[in-house]
């Protein structure tokens, strides 16, 4: 029976393999770091979503061997039946006061969190108005609630509508979208947004964003999976890095990057929301509890991005740094502020296989970066997404930056 489907997979990854975009994975032998092992070769780590080099913390392992001895491995249960432990309120006060919101609700994964959070919420009466690069698990999550949905050109706040050249589709600016939606008698809307959109490091404007929620009564959804522990001066996120933070009504986050590094995330936001959560959000009730010892790692993490900001100050020297010197060595890399700094090979002719050609090169120089080709990002913008962490030091970057002009050089990227 299974012929036919196997007949078609193959040639399906034939010609996935054959246009440079087939997704290949290395192996790691080693924990997470700015040093890791790789086919037994010892690398740096340029492309780990461990902003603040809390993965492999000692702090946050004691935690955890220490929360497995006092509460176990797992629940074997959802949070409903009798999986919540005292643990996970703790966390989750402590959460809510990191924030800066009135409550919060656990999640395994912070994909989870987003397809949890539309459905419950908002039905045929409703309007998500959400940006069009928005992550994929914000995408998901709408298109399992029955809202109406509108998509906004990224980070376009005007009252404008035009077509895009590319695909011929209408393209709206958000206040339009918000105009249609209020014309149309919504009962409730809502913006989605990234507060860090993760391709290209850009921040959301969170700001005019609240402005015109405020102006056309709609709620805010941020997801701060890429902000949560060092944007903004204390490490917040991005709606304190915009002084919004007591405007946004509801905050998706992870666990899974700057914050541990594990797994993990919750939903964050106005208390009758996260009520009505644990009622009704699906991933929660059907799903097990987070494990004791991610718990006590995660609030761990949390003391200590609360006592000081010495970690999420490093990582905005290191980011600067490699930014600066990358720029001013002629690669062509999106402006901002942001760790995610992204190398950009779309205007060279075979960008995808050019970019994957320098990811190997990196790699034989000691530099483990990735290349990002369709559909992880859109065609013709295929990238080398390099990660800057607070665990990188001076000669980490110092090592990352001359193989990046030396193997740029050898292709031809930079002069």
């Amino acid at each position: 029976m299974y012929g036919k489907m196997k007949d078609f997979l193959s040639s399906e990854l034939q010609s996935l393999k054959e246009q440079k975009l087939y997704k290949s994975e290395r192996i790691i032998e080693s924990p997470q770091g700015a040093e890791i092992v790789v086919n037994g070769k010892t690398v740096l780590n340029f492309c780990a979503n461990n902003y603040l080099g809390l993965s492999s913390h000692p702090a946050l392992i004691k935690a955890a061997h220490e929360m497995i001895y006092k509460r176990g491995f797992g629940l074997s249960s959802v949070r409903f039946i009798c999986g919540t432990q005292d643990i996970h309120k703790e966390l989750e006060r402590k959460v809510s006061e990191f924030l800066g919101m009135e409550d919060t609700i656990l999640f395994c994964a912070a994909f989870d969190a987003n397809g949890a959070l539309f459905e419950p919420l908002f039905g045929p009466d409703d309007a998500i108005i959400t940006d069009a690069l928005n992550h994929a698990s914000i995408i998901d999550g709408i298109r399992l609630s029955k809202a109406q949905r509108w998509v906004y050109k990224h980070s376009d706040m005007r009252d404008i509508e035009e077509l895009d050249p590319a695909t011929g589709k209408d393209l709206k600016g958000l206040e339009r979208c918000l105009e249609e939606a209020s014309a149309k008698g919504c009962r409730f809307k809502v913006i989605a947004t990234d507060g860090v959109f993760s391709m290209d490091g850009d921040i959301a404007k969170l700001d005019e964003i609240c402005d015109l929620a405020e102006k056309y009564d709609a709620v805010v959804m941020c997801d701060e999976s890429h902000a949560s522990g060092f944007m903004g001066k204390t490490g917040r996120g991005t709606h304190e890095y915009k002084n919004v933070m007591s405007r946004v009504d509801i905050i998706t986050t992870t666990f899974g990057k700057a914050l541990g590094g594990a797994s993990g995330g919750c939903i964050s936001g106005r208390k009758e929301i996260v009520e009505w959560m644990r009622n009704k959000a699906r991933p929660y009730l059907f799903s097990n509890t987070l494990a004791p010892a991610i718990v006590g790692a995660t609030i761990e993490c949390l003391n200590i991005l609360s006592a000081s900001t010495e970690l999420r100050d490093k990582l905005e020297r290191n980011t600067v740094r490699f930014r600066k010197e990358m720029t001013e060595a002629g690669f062509d890399i999106i402006p901002g502020v942001h760790p995610i700094t992204p190398i950009m090979f779309g205007k060279y002719e075979n960008c995808s296989a050019l970019a994957v050609e320098f990811a190997d090169k990196m790699l034989e120089a000691g530099i483990y970066v990735t290349a990002f080709s369709f559909p992880v990002v859109p065609r013709g913008k295929d990238r080398i997404r390099v990660q800057i962490s607070a665990a990188h030091e001076e000669h980490h970057l110092e090592k990352a930056i001359a193989a990046f002009k030396s193997v740029g050089k050898e292709l031809g990227v930079i002069s």
